[in-house]
């Protein structure tokens, strides 16, 4: 199993919750100190390095408008982690395609941060959160069929080395494609791209790309996983590998129980920090109608609430006991830890990808250090005994 260090690398000083109506979109950027952002990127920037330093991988993602993760640019930062790490594979995860005008502009670059880390990113698709669609002017219909076509035409840019070619889609138009620099790694760097339902599973497997999904839990990321097995076998492919899967998960490792439950608590910011006013969370068009009116009519929708793609009502309301319950959250000893993912993994089927999301909100750097280091030190070892390796 392959490990990734992972941060939303938040902005987590945030005003009274009864001042403001949503954290995302709305929240005035005015209530950020500009040098306490520098000395949280200083650190966050530091974190990965450790996990490089301790035979983690690093991964990032990108959001918008939002004091939530202040990672809006993340082919910038994945470009500062091919400088500053040495081993680590850098797994961005994702690129919201169908936010995003220009794909062309996309596949220049991860080809640029490909040479620049010798080699060493994993490039993630994803569709993009909803509460984006306002902040981005992006259209919340079809969006789907928009990432699609955005992957198809960036590998393309990226496997075509004999000079331009025209690409005239459904949704968009270019007269001449050829990036310059092209990727380090041929034909293209590892491809992956999330999903949150079984049924777009579907799509990811017909590709033979790498799935995610994130806060899934035992049972969703099971339907999920085997959807995509399923459509292997309904292809005529030979069975995935655990290279195929990742999972995400809330996780801290202490020195105890008790040190690794108290570590989780703090990483339930995440959750707990998610405020989003409806017309943020669910625009029409981009969840089936009668989901998002049932939304709307349940007492989740009021609520902070659950990812969009967990098939959980409202993670918030959860404790760190019951979180741990379901295989959102993995923490406690480093014994404790290995127990809780060896009995995922089982679960699930197997998985080769664990992205450890080991810090969020006031959790402390010297915490959050401690956090990784005792991770790979002593939860990796173990779990490498009772699980299929990985390679890089």
């Amino acid at each position: 199993m392959q490990y990734w260090h992972f941060s939303e690398c938040a902005y987590p000083d945030l005003p009274d919750p009864e001042t403001y109506d949503s954290v995302r979109v709305s929240l005035p950027n005015g209530v950020m100190d500009t040098d306490r952002a520098v000395s949280l990127w200083d650190r966050y920037i530091r974190e990965w390095q450790v996990a490089d330093e301790y035979g983690l991988n690093v991964m990032v993602n990108e959001h918008h408008s939002t004091a939530t993760c202040m990672t809006s640019a993340a082919p910038v930062i994945a470009g500062v982690l091919a400088r500053v790490t040495q081993n680590a594979r850098i797994l961005l995860l994702g690129n919201p395609l169908a936010n995003r005008a220009d794909p062309v502009r996309v596949a220049e670059e991860m080809a640029l941060v490909d040479l620049l880390s010798h080699g060493r990113l994993d490039v993630g698709f994803v569709r993009g959160v909803q509460y984006e669609v306002a902040a981005t002017n992006s259209k919340p219909i079809r969006m789907t069929e928009r990432l699609w076509e955005a992957v198809e035409l960036i590998t393309r840019a990226w496997s075509t080395h004999d000079g331009p070619f025209n690409w005239e889609g459904e949704f968009f138009h270019h007269r001449q494609v050829n990036i310059w620099p092209r990727p380090y790694q041929q034909p293209a760097p590892p491809i992956w791209v999330t999903a949150g339902t079984p049924g777009s599973a579907t799509t990811v497997a017909d590709h033979d790309y790498r799935l995610a999904t994130f806060l899934a839990g035992f049972e969703g990321t099971r339907k999920i996983f085997q959807a995509y097995r399923d459509r292997y076998e309904e292809t005529g492919k030979h069975e995935p590998g655990d290279d195929r899967f990742g999972y995400a998960a809330l996780t801290y490792t202490g020195k105890t129980d008790a040190e690794g439950m108290e570590g989780a608590r703090k990483l339930l910011w995440y959750l707990q920090s998610n405020k989003v006013a409806k017309e943020y969370t669910f625009p029409p068009g981009y969840m089936p109608y009668h989901v998002r009116a049932a939304a709307l009519r349940g007492p989740q929708a009021s609520s902070s609430g659950a990812p969009a793609t967990s098939p959980l009502p409202d993670l918030t309301a959860m404790s760190v006991e019951d979180l741990i319950e379901q295989g959102i959250v993995f923490a406690g000893s480093a014994k404790t830890v290995a127990a809780q993912i060896e009995r995922f993994y089982n679960h699930v089927g197997g998985l080769g990808h664990l992205l450890l999301m080991g810090q969020a909100g006031h959790m402390g750097h010297e915490e959050t250090v401690s956090g990784i280091k005792r991770f790979a030190e002593e939860v990796a070892p173990v779990l490498d005994r009772v699980t299929d390796r990985v390679a890089q």
